[in-house]
């Protein structure tokens, strides 16, 4: 799109054209190959999609003081406190690498508490204080449904098929190795 030029039909002021037909008859599967344009990659709906999602959680993660790990490490720990940082790691996708600054983090701003497993030393548990707690039903008002324009039942057929798609491409890749 020019500077100038307003949104073309269909397209939201605001989004981008990624040059691509949406139309019925192009939303035909093609070949691995034939004229795939980056629009037509799921993983890269998907991995655009995610940076949506990111900008449409800024605000509410800036007041709170959080960032996006964050957030989902104190929601994790609420549902299921006291987990191993390797626990909680598997559930976060993420490498204790990743995850300890974030942990670390979280801890000196008092929102958790690490501390070695009495019965095996050399696992860490993790565990909410009171305040990551009220943290954490205080960013509970971010919800997205709405903002995606699906319909909540739409919303959770969607959530389901991308863990679907997450859990299987997990599969795959463990098999390969």
């Amino acid at each position: 799109m020019k500077p100038n030029d307003g949104p073309k039909a269909g397209q939201a002021a605001g989004s981008r054209d990624n040059s691509r037909d949406n139309s019925k008859a192009s939303q035909k599967a093609k070949p691995p190959g034939v004229d795939r344009r980056l629009g037509d990659f799921l993983c890269f709906a998907i991995y655009s999609a995610n940076l949506a999602f990111g900008r449409a959680y800024r605000k509410g993660l800036e007041d709170l003081g959080l960032t996006y790990p964050q957030w989902i490490a104190i929601v994790a720990l609420w549902e299921q406190d006291g987990q191993t940082v390797s626990e909680l790691g598997e559930k976060m996708f993420l490498e204790s690498n990743t995850l300890t600054p974030v942990l670390k983090k979280l801890e000196a701003m008092g929102y958790l508490r690490r501390q070695r497993d009495s019965a095996d030393e050399r696992q860490v548990r993790v565990s909410l204080t009171e305040a990551g707690r009220s943290l954490r039903e205080k960013g509970m008002h971010m919800n997205l449904v709405a903002a995606t324009g699906l319909k909540p039942d739409e919303f959770a057929r969607l959530q389901e098929t991308v863990v679907t798609v997450r859990d299987n491409l997990i599969k795959a890749t463990a098999e390969e190795t």
